[in-house]
């Protein structure tokens, strides 16, 4: 193992580095806070940072769908002041074979965060109410964009005046902004969507019917910020968003010819929230039948918010049969909604937008679409000061097959 001092940092790895210079072991294990694991996997499919959330990430050789999977305990040669920061989450490991690398040494997440967020229809303008009544203690200030100047106009005086007088509480101020000023923030929320189906329209699976007009819109946005060398968040939350996610990533990646040159965002800076309203219709569901009321304790959800996603009734105790109705009835959620007239965008805004991205920026546990093995993948995750930490389990077999269909179905598209 060597260990380094770069950019003021401690980074050690199991690989030699010539250029930068060689520092003993004792000079870093006393070091408090954040040291960085240097590790070289192919950019295509692996992400630039993550958390060494366990020791057996630290030997990692391909990202795939087993990030999912509790790794069998063996018997390391680890140092155990490197198993104590591993249990704190104090190492993030850096991919060197992207160019860019070193920019992850001298980025540092801020104490309140400021938004902006493209797109103010019926769910842009629900998630934006949400996080003002929610986000005070973490979300300093929220930008809001919209072509419609009168979008604009009418949002920022409407939600500027959601206000409980005596409670002390914080909010957030919300402020129109310019297209140009977009990505300064430390998160960009894209809500923008276009040819989304009246209700009555029957188009088959919605959010794929929107995949392509999405696609030319968030395109837009992914060449910005990568003009921008934007350092934050990229949250989508339009439909289909575990495919945006992916559009937006190869997008921002493109050179002026069309080749790929990693040189726009990274793959763990794009984050996708459809799943946390998955999770609420399972519950939703699971609470009206007496054989899967164990679902908020035991359960799981994985996948796209759409054709794809994966209920397992419970961890400990999965039933196939009941996975499969709980997963059934969730899918067909939103067709409920559309029966009686409405389009189904309350819950989606609130329970895979709004919550979803507070629980983020607080690093709490919560459910979105991360990177992993070149697919945007639903499961339970928080993003710690080392990087997104993927919730790892003991997984049934019958179960992970299903997420392997999954996961093959989402690389394919």
């Amino acid at each position: 193992m060597f260990f380094y001092k770069i950019h003021d940092q401690i980074a050690f790895s199991f690989n030699r580095y010539d250029e930068f210079n060689e520092i003993p072991e004792s000079e870093v294990m006393g070091k408090k806070g954040l040291i960085y694991f240097l590790i070289a996997l192919e950019p295509e499919s692996s992400r630039r940072s993550f958390s060494i959330s366990d020791s057996s990430l630290l030997y990692l050789i391909k990202e795939d769908l087993r990030l999912l999977v509790k790794p069998v305990e063996k018997e390391l040669e680890i140092n155990a002041w490197i198993l104590s920061k591993i249990s704190s989450r104090e190492i993030m490991a850096i991919n060197t074979s992207y160019k860019n690398w070193r920019s992850v040494l001298d980025y540092k997440p801020p104490a309140k965060w400021k938004i902006n967020l493209v797109g103010l229809g019926d769910v842009g303008g629900t998630l934006l109410t949400g996080l003002r009544l929610l986000g005070g203690s973490c979300i300093s200030e929220i930008g809001i964009y919209s072509r419609s100047i009168e979008s604009i106009v009418r949002w920022e005086l409407e939600v500027n005046q959601i206000l409980d007088p005596f409670s002390g509480e914080d909010y957030p101020t919300v402020k129109g902004v310019s297209e140009e000023e977009l990505f300064d923030c430390h998160m960009f929320v894209f809500c923008a969507s276009k040819n989304v189906p009246k209700v009555g329209e029957n188009v088959g699976d919605v959010r794929l019917y929107q995949l392509e007009g999405n696609s030319e819109i968030i395109k837009k946005y992914a060449l910005m910020a990568r003009k921008n060398c934007f350092k934050g968040i990229f949250a989508v939350v339009s439909d289909p968003v575990d495919l945006l996610c992916k559009v937006a990533l190869i997008e921002s990646n493109k050179n002026q010819k069309g080749a790929m040159d990693y040189n726009g965002l990274a793959p763990e800076q794009i984050r996708g929230y459809g799943l946390g309203v998955m999770n609420a219709r399972a519950a939703y569901y699971a609470s009206k039948n007496p054989n899967t009321l164990s679902y908020s304790k035991e359960g799981r959800v994985f996948g796209p918010h759409g054709q794809g996603l994966v209920i397992a009734n419970s961890i400990e105790n999965y039933d196939e049969k009941l996975s499969n109705y709980l997963t059934e009835k969730t899918l067909k959620a939103n067709l409920e909604v559309r029966k009686v007239g409405y389009k189904p965008f309350i819950a989606p805004a609130l329970s895979s937008g709004a919550l979803s991205i507070i629980n983020t920026i607080k690093g709490n546990w919560h459910y979105s679409a991360t990177f992993a093995g070149g697919v945007y993948m639903g499961a339970k995750n928080r993003l710690t000061p080392s990087g997104t930490e993927l919730e790892r389990l003991e997984l049934p077999e019958d179960l992970y097959r299903k997420l392997e269909e999954t996961f093959e179905r989402l690389a394919t598209i």
